[in-house]
């Protein structure tokens, strides 16, 4: 028990060293990270307040689930104060792993999206652009094939989806921490 929290311990002063922060709670004054003993959650209210645009295809609408339920769990905001444009760029296909008859047994699955955020006056504070690869076998039962190509699909979106969240908060994350040291 000695020995787990020693690592336990110096594990902390590693992660604390490399210059880690909390993203969803920012520093008071003070600088420490809490405030009376809760979470900051402004970071996560701006986040609420994105309305999502829709995104074209089947794929799109799984993206922006995913995203709805990410960024705006309570619902979509009634006065967004951010738009959120997210646009599937490509979809590619490599087969992989040959048989001898020269027909794959999987294959890999590529999708690219963009993305931009606009705030007010439809100024663009933030874009980028989001990659997830997947693949899934190509399996003799045809049904089977369709069902893992649906579930990568799937996972392909929720993998985009959070990553592009993850940017998000590290903006608005980025956007605090600026007026903090303003302030200062």
């Amino acid at each position: 028990m000695k020995k787990l929290s020693l690592c336990f311990l110096s594990m902390m002063v590693f992660v604390s060293a490399c210059g880690f922060e909390p993203l969803y709670v920012q520093r008071d004054k003070t600088g420490s990270w809490y405030f009376g003993g809760k979470n900051d959650t402004s970071i996560i209210s701006k986040m609420a307040a994105i309305k999502i645009e829709p995104i074209e295809g089947r794929f799109g609408q799984m993206m922006k689930n995913s995203l709805l339920d990410t960024l705006t769990p309570k619902g979509t905001p009634k006065n967004p104060k951010y738009r959120l444009i997210v646009n599937l760029q490509s979809r590619s296909i490599v087969q992989q792993a040959m048989r001898r008859d020269i027909t794959a047994t999987n294959e890999r699955v590529a999708y690219k999206v963009v993305y931009r955020m606009m705030g007010e006056n439809n100024k663009q504070l933030l874009n980028g652009d989001s990659v997830a690869y997947v693949s899934y076998d190509i399996m003799d039962n045809p049904f089977s094939t369709t069902m893992a190509q649906k579930k990568t699909e799937a996972d392909a979106a929720k993998i985009i989806a959070d990553d592009i969240a993850l940017r998000i908060g590290a903006y608005f994350h980025a956007q605090q921490n600026k007026k903090l040291k303003d302030r200062s």
